[in-house]
């Protein structure tokens, strides 16, 4: 009996760890860790790099923007080209592009089976439409796609768990995860649509703690704010297999005005207070547990900065918190659990370091408490850091600096505990630039939370951190003036729509910029030639990939061109960039509940928006009340306030729709 029971035992521990992963984000190592492979998206190449010499040893072209890598059983490299709608195939020793599989839009997470025999490829959108992505699986020996699961909108990374019969899919702007159970080789069923994260996030029970949860908060500072996940890109499962980790981005839904407020801004900004543990910004980094086999996510009550009454404290904390007052944490990128289980590496792009984290406790004579911090180490890498691994021995890992084009390689000190780390020696180059030097640095501006011409400490936020990608979270923020949807920048020469912002009260670039760098992050300066190089770089975002857009019009869609015209949308949406720049009201206002437009923009309009790249930019609308472009039109149809909508047949109605899609 006992040889049978020690039997099982061993047959668990093996399935958990052929699921169990030791590379996140845009590098990943060979079975022996002898070869580290880098996909560089500026470049569009996978750079092979020898782990013992630290020199790169091989460079294998690829698709536009490749975004992922993974490595199966057979040391076969699979990379995720998300400007191709592709992954390459490359095999070991062979340094060349062996085969390339046609995917759906945007595909970014990449899983292999512990089999060898099927890669899962998650596509941000199927090839067809962009109210959903997908979830595919590749038969690794034909490259033929076996099938292909609708799993809910913009999803991003992928875990397997289970013994590889179950997958773990991230909802990017939605900041939860899917289960799919992949048992079947043909028959995919999404298990569970989603979890009670947000619920659970935001119990407002009335009872709150300090950030260290050690020390009870005086009443008069209770304020319940809510928190919406967002932003969930990567997801890491322990070596046991039990528990997933994933990164979100915490994003504030109460009002965001400075007078009258319980959290004032933090040194006068806008973004400043009022964040997760009273500390940080209006957006903050976090990491959430999630129980593999129950799908439940383990998540501290956001307003009690500590686990729910029903929950012990045994899971690493919900909000990432730096335990250095000058050097924030922003932007989780990726994330990778060390072979003991015990440590959480998670890498921050928007502030160029790695936070170590106990993935199991939050208190202990190594961390910070006082801080309200639960890191264990912080350290420094280079610029824009994307990817992580480490070898199977917790000895060292490897970050991917990717403004940088470069390689930090991070070292144990031999002590036996894996948190005990340092990088080590000078960064790999794998690459070179290819923006121009004036785009290069404006990425950095763009990106950064740390550089303090940009943003102060205590807010710790980047333009990156609500335009992640240069693109949108999703999220309606609670200005002062009204409800603001973060809209979109990349694709729609920004710098060519002024005036600015919803309510159009900037007249200029710089305006702007300063009213949100100085004002709203708390920057402290912000000159000409800053300017131009946010302003250089914004103009070269790439659009997001449109599965509606084609070489030429369907017959809908040129339907639905007529039907732009009829309706008389192009009177405000003219152009190349479908805006004439002006304020307009079509009665879309605000008037009741907690969060209203002000008078002064209820008078003069709102900022007529750009409509290029609606098709990927959902929900609409400046309040974000719109879930879908054919919800707006129906709303304000007979109206005639937002088009001569009224003059539209329903069938001309969906033509509209096919061709906004489009645009």
């Amino acid at each position: 009996m006992l040889a049978s029971a020690l039997g099982v035992s061993a047959c668990e521990d093996r399935e958990a760890q052929a699921t169990w992963t030791q590379a996140s984000g845009s590098v990943a190592l060979s079975r022996d860790d002898a070869f580290l492979y880098v996909v560089d998206a500026d470049n569009g190449i996978l750079a092979v790099l020898d782990t013992a010499r630290r020199e790169k040893v091989g460079e294998v072209k690829v698709g536009l923007l490749p975004e992922r890598v993974a490595v199966g059983p057979d040391d076969t490299i699979y990379v995720s080209n998300r400007g191709s709608r592709s992954v390459s195939v490359i095999r070991r020793g062979d340094w060349n592009e062996a085969a390339r599989i046609a995917v759906g839009v945007e595909p970014v997470g990449l899983a292999v089976a512990p089999t060898g025999d099927t890669l899962y490829v998650v596509n941000s959108t199927a090839l067809e439409t962009s109210r959903h992505g997908s979830l595919m699986a590749v038969d690794t020996r034909s490259l033929a796609v076996r099938w292909e699961l609708p799993v809910g909108d913009e999803p991003r990374g992928i875990a397997l768990v289970d013994g590889g019969r179950r997958a773990l899919v991230t909802r990017f702007r939605q900041g939860d995860i899917v289960a799919v159970d992949v048992s079947s080789a043909d028959r995919p069923r999404v298990a569970r649509e989603g979890t009670d994260l947000y619920a659970r996030a935001n119990l407002q029970t009335g009872v709150t703690a300090s950030p260290s949860g050690l020390e009870p908060v005086p009443p008069s500072s209770l304020v319940n704010p809510r928190f919406h996940p967002r932003s969930m890109t990567t997801v890491s499962v322990t070596p046991d297999g039990e528990r997933a980790l994933a990164t979100v981005m915490w994003a504030r839904e109460d009002p965001l005005s400075p007078e009258g407020t319980p959290n004032p801004p933090t040194g006068g900004s806008l973004y400043g207070g009022g964040g997760p543990c009273n500390t940080g910004g209006v957006v903050a980094p976090g990491l959430v547990t999630f129980d593999t086999d129950t799908g439940s996510p383990r998540v501290d009550d956001l307003d009690q900065c500590r686990p729910p009454p029903d929950l012990p404290p045994d899971f690493a904390p919900s909000t990432i918190i730096s335990p250095e007052l000058t050097h924030p944490i922003q932007g989780p990128a990726a994330a990778v659990v060390d072979p003991t289980g015990l440590w959480v590496f998670v890498v921050n792009r928007e502030t160029d370091n790695v936070a170590i984290i106990p993935t199991g406790r939050r208190s202990g004579s190594d961390l910070a408490p006082s801080m309200g911090s639960t890191v264990r180490q912080l350290v420094r890498v280079g610029s824009g850091p994307t990817g992580i691994a480490m070898t199977r021995d917790g000895r060292r890992a490897f970050v991917h600096n990717a403004f940088d084009h470069s390689v930090t390689t991070l070292v144990n000190d031999g002590s036996g505990n894996n948190a005990n780390i340092r990088a080590d020696g000078p960064a790999v180059s794998i690459a070179g630039d290819t923006l121009a030097p004036q785009e290069v640095a404006g990425r950095k501006l763009f990106f950064s939370a740390l550089d303090s011409r940009m943003a102060s400490t205590s807010v710790g936020a980047s333009c990156a951190s609500c335009h992640p990608d240069g693109r949108e979270d999703g999220h309606v923020w609670g200005f002062p003036d009204g409800p603001r949807q973060t809209p979109s920048l990349a694709g729609r020469a920004m710098t060519q729509t002024g005036p600015f912002h919803w309510s159009g009260e900037f007249s200029t670039m710089r305006d702007f910029l300063d009213a949100t760098v100085r004002h709203r992050m708390g920057g402290t300066i912000l000159d000409g030639v800053m300017v131009a190089q946010l302003s250089e770089f914004m103009d070269v975002l790439p659009a997001p990939d449109n599965p509606h857009k084609h070489e030429g019009l369907t017959d809908a869609q040129a339907r639905g061109a007529v039907a732009f015209q009829k309706a008389a949308c192009n009177a405000c949406h003219e152009g190349a960039l479908f805006t004439n720049n002006a304020q307009a009201d079509v009665g879309t206002f605000v008037t009741t509940g907690p969060l209203q437009d002000n008078a002064a923009v209820r008078k003069q309009g709102l900022n007529t928006p750009s409509l290029l790249g609606l098709a990927r930019t959902a929900p609409y609308l400046h309040d974000g009340s719109a879930l879908s472009l054919k919800d707006r039109l129906l709303q304000g149809r007979e109206s005639n306030q937002h088009g001569m909508t009224a003059r539209l047949s329903d069938a001309e109605v969906d033509d509209l729709v096919e061709y906004l899609l489009s645009l």
